[in-house]
């Protein structure tokens, strides 16, 4: 099975691309010249959303530097002990909806720090497996394209994160926790 996988692996990417290739030929699609003209667009929309990175990246950091993190850890350390949560895994569950490599360095910090195989780190990666970078998300890509109305949006974003986060603790626990 192992091996089967791994040439599945392989050969997955080249077969999508040459699917796409042979399919826009097919449909008389001037394939080359539709990627770069997407290339340029995407180019663009990637200076357009600079601004919107460096506001994200600049609140993630005040938030940490400030001591926050800390603070809330200090109110729900009752529950967060009762669960089983560590104080590092508290501050990625905070982060991880702001900032996709705030988490990664954060979690990259719980490994170091703990061990990729202990209950904090298996935790961390399920949890930033199971949820998404809900602000960021909003800021960036609603923000490039000028939507500014996007409370149902936040909405289930957040329930979306909470639900990953709840779901990621019972199961590290159910899993792991011993």
């Amino acid at each position: 099975m192992k091996e089967i996988l791994n040439t599945l692996s392989v050969w997955i990417l080249p077969f999508i691309i040459s699917v796409i290739l042979i399919f826009g030929a097919c449909k008389k699609v001037p394939v080359y010249e539709t990627f770069t003209k997407g290339a340029k667009e995407g180019f663009w929309v990637a200076v357009k959303i600079i601004p919107y990175l460096v506001a994200i990246m600049v609140a993630v950091a005040m938030f940490r530097a400030s001591g926050a993190i800390d603070f809330i850890y200090k109110i729900l350390k009752t529950p967060l002990d009762k669960f089983n949560i560590p104080p590092d895994t508290l501050a990625l569950i905070i982060t991880r909806p702001l900032s996709g490599s705030a988490t990664l360095g954060l979690f990259g910090e719980i490994v170091n720090t703990h061990g990729a195989d202990s209950y904090a780190a298996k935790l961390s990666a399920i949890i930033t497996g199971s949820s998404e970078t809900t602000f960021y998300v909003l800021a960036v890509y609603f923000g490039s394209v000028g939507i500014t109305k996007f409370r149902h949006a936040l909405l289930t974003g957040i329930l979306a994160d909470i639900t990953g986060v709840v779901l990621a603790i019972l199961v590290s626990r159910f899993f792991f926790y011993s």
